[in-house]
């Protein structure tokens, strides 16, 4: 057991190793955990961009393919939402069919 002489050595030495543990699960996991999150927001970002500019592509593309006219650009609208509405329901199918196979 530890005499009276050195129990100050020892309790600086047990809020030294406290204060380094702490650091270390701490705040260094905070810093990991917030670059993974800024990578993260930064690919959504980026997914998302890139599947509206896939989506007025899509669009200009079918109102590009129908004859001349105001009534059919209309039309070309319509069916570009529509194409998209089909895109977007197929995604949440396949993510909820993914999500039923973990639960298993």
């Amino acid at each position: 057991m530890a005499g009276p002489n050195e129990l100050p050595q020892l309790i600086t030495e047990f809020v030294d190793m406290s204060k380094e543990y702490l650091r270390q699960e701490t705040v260094e996991a905070g810093n990991r955990l917030g670059k993974f999150a800024g990578f993260t927001i930064a690919a959504s970002i980026m997914f998302a961009l890139g599947a509206l500019l896939l989506a007025v592509a899509g669009t200009r593309g079918i109102i590009y393919l129908l004859p001349d006219g105001p009534n059919w650009s209309a039309l070309g609208y319509i069916l570009g939402a529509l194409a998209i509405a089909v895109v977007i329901s197929v995604m949440v199918g396949i993510a909820g069919r993914e999500e039923k196979v973990k639960e298993v």
